[in-house]
């Protein structure tokens, strides 16, 4: 019998059932699509060993005037830079040269209460104790001093750290010292609030009514409580950090010497001193905060909608003036501004239900500012991304582009992402570049998990789709480093940082390069693509006998798997012939497999191994009709 040709569309198909997905691909993990065909993507290996505390959100890399590299990444608890080979924190100070005034101890228990009136702390806080002035019932100074995370708060005046021993006595110390405090740190996750405030008084129709638990609402009638994000950007050779809904930091290349110096409010100081993100507007030069405050220096005044920007060339200059550019600007559609990006020449900014354009027109207003569309809100500070002047985003329920006009993006997994996201951890959803191979692929929480699970990938070159349970939390496209850099977050790990901080409980991230070898770390890179069902003869009444099948693959190397998967109804039980091992030097399978419609899928599991598939050719004969 003449081999038989099976026909299979590039990307993957799960708007359709597996039948009627006929000549697609229907699901995959670790794979991506390229020159019409699905392959193993590249693994990874770890930049450094370090480990970095808390959830990674916010990221850049950068040259140096004198040309040295450098990668900024910012956690809900800490800020960090990367240069020479290793990670500093450079978390800003919010509070130096504070006074300790007691400590307090239990007798056998490290846990030691501190006593600094109005230290600002919150449960999770760092704190950096110094100068102690002798031993605390029993606790000699040196085991008091150092870096610790604040266990919990008691009050304004009062706080408890884990001490590195025990006390040998109860009750107050008469022993002081001086306290350093780090900048109050942010939740891993974003996450509904429920409780008081959680919705309208009294309860909602259909809910738990009044004074009873609100843990089952949702959407408007829930509070959303963001996790700690960073927006990063270059003034120069330095960087910009602002903490969302926090204040703005200014990061010195040229002032690390010996010691890497922290980002301060130095020289921002006069900037708003809260605000959503901040970018850089481009050659004009003009530092732009969103959602920022309608008083400079008053928190309180901040407007999720509201666009403020410095001076040109002047980080320090933020009042608008005759004599200067600064100035302000309030958007209408939406609650918040969500994200903006550089784009053609002009700033594109996304509030949570619209698109606008910030462009700079000249005196007396600076910048004028157009809607390009509605009903297209983007869904998180990093959910969205630009290439060579086309923007991608994830929206609430669909993906889009910009190219001079908002369109929605024709999107084969529609269904299945939007439907298996966590809408509380939406917002966490981090977009990364990868250029070399035309993607654009968006790192996202499954529905019942608030750390990112899951991955949708969208070849912007070949208009396909791909999905898989890549975990990553920031990335980095290649440029400044050879491979792209991603971070992972592990909520669970307790490694060793790259300082000692007494007490620090469980959540670290680390740095990877992608695109790096074959493997995950050292460790197999397990991929799969599965296609739809396929019937021969085309009307599916008679059953096919599958006799034999030709390998082709391309760049092949170590074995891989094919199996034959058979129903004899859409909602019949699946039959599995094989897996088949198909070496580089494979040159047919006998298979003796039979049924009504199959499918096929190639995976692997082995280290060292990966794979381009090519056409699937078969010995595929007609057969009972039973």
């Amino acid at each position: 019998m003449a081999l038989i040709k099976v026909q299979i569309l590039p990307g993957i198909d799960k708007q359709n059932t597996e039948y009627g997905a006929e000549g697609r691909w229907v699901d995959c993990d670790n794979v991506r699509f390229r020159y019409g065909l699905p392959e193993k993507i590249g693994g990874w290996a770890k930049t450094t060993a370090e480990a970095l505390v808390g959830a990674a959100r916010g990221i850049i890399s950068w040259f140096s005037l004198d040309g040295d590299q450098y990668l900024m990444t910012g956690t809900n608890k800490k800020l960090y830079v990367y240069q020479n080979q290793a990670f500093h924190d450079i978390t800003p100070i919010r509070e130096s040269g504070a006074s300790i005034t007691e400590f307090t101890t239990t007798s056998g228990s490290t846990a030691v209460t501190v006593t600094d009136a109005t230290h600002g702390a919150i449960q999770g806080d760092f704190v950096t104790i110094s100068s102690v002035s002798g031993t605390a019932n029993g606790i000699t100074a040196s085991n008091l001093e150092g870096e610790f995370e604040i266990q919990s708060v008691t009050d304004t005046n009062n706080y408890v750290i884990t001490a590195k021993a025990a006390a040998s006595g109860t009750g107050a110390s008469g022993v002081t010292g001086t306290a350093a405090y780090q900048i109050n740190t942010n939740p891993a996750f974003s996450v509904l609030g429920y409780g008081w405030g959680a919705g309208p008084y009294g309860g909602v129709s259909g809910g738990p009514g009044w004074n009873k638990s609100r843990s089952a609402l949702s959407g408007s009638n829930s509070v959303q409580l963001d996790s700690g994000k960073w927006s990063l950007d270059n003034w120069g050779e330095d960087v910009l950090c602002q903490q969302l809904n926090g204040s703005l930091y200014y990061w010195d290349t040229s002032a690390s010497t010996s010691t890497v110096q922290r980002a301060s409010r130095t020289p921002v100081n006069n900037a708003p001193s809260s605000s959503r993100f901040v970018l850089v507007s481009g050659t004009d030069r003009h530092v732009v905060c969103f959602g920022t405050e309608e008083t400079i220096g008053t928190a309180s005044s901040r407007d999720d909608m509201l666009i403020r920007w410095s001076d040109q060339e002047n980080v320090n200059d933020w009042t608008a003036s005759a004599t200067n550019t600064a100035g302000s600007q309030r958007l209408t559609d939406g609650s918040r501004l969500v994200t903006a990006k550089r784009s053609r020449g002009a700033v594109l900014i996304w509030s949570d239900t619209a698109l606008y354009q910030m462009q700079l027109i000249g005196a007396p207003f600076t910048f004028g500012f157009q809607q390009l569309g509605s009903a297209c809100g983007c869904v998180g500070l990093h959910a969205a991304v630009e290439s060579n002047g086309v923007s991608f985003w994830m929206g609430n329920d669909s993906f889009f582009l910009f190219d001079g006009s908002v369109q929605k993006i024709p999107c084969s997994v529609e269904d299945y992402v939007f439907t298996d996201i966590n809408e509380a951890s939406q917002k966490d959803t981090f977009v990364g570049l990868n250029t070399e191979f035309n993607e654009v692929t968006w790192f996202y929480c499954s529905k019942n998990s608030n750390i990112i699970d899951r991955s949708v990938t969208y070849n912007y070159l070949e208009r396909v789709w791909s999905v898989g349970t890549l975990s990553r939390s920031s990335w980095s496209d290649k440029g400044v480093y050879g491979f792209p850099q991603a971070i992972e977050f592990d909520s669970t790990d307790t490694s060793s940082t790259i300082s000692t901080i007494t007490g620090l409980t469980a959540g670290r991230s680390f740095l990877y390069s992608h695109e790096n070898g074959n493997n995950a770390d050292g460790v197999a890179l397990s991929s799969f693509v599965t296609s739809g069902d396929f019937v021969i003869p085309q009307s599916g009444e008679r059953l096919m006998s599958i006799k034999r099948f030709i390998p082709d693959f391309k760049n092949q190397a170590g074995n891989v798997n094919v199996e034959l998967n058979f129903k004899l109804y859409p909602t019949s039980s699946t039959t599995t012939n094989g897996p088949y091992t198909v070496t580089p030097t494979t040159t047919k399978v006998d298979t003796r497999a039979r049924g009504r419609q199959a499918s096929i899928k190639i995976s692997n599991s082995a280290i060292d191994t990966t794979w381009r598939y090519g056409t699937y050719r078969a010995d595929i004969q007609p057969d009972g009709m039973r």
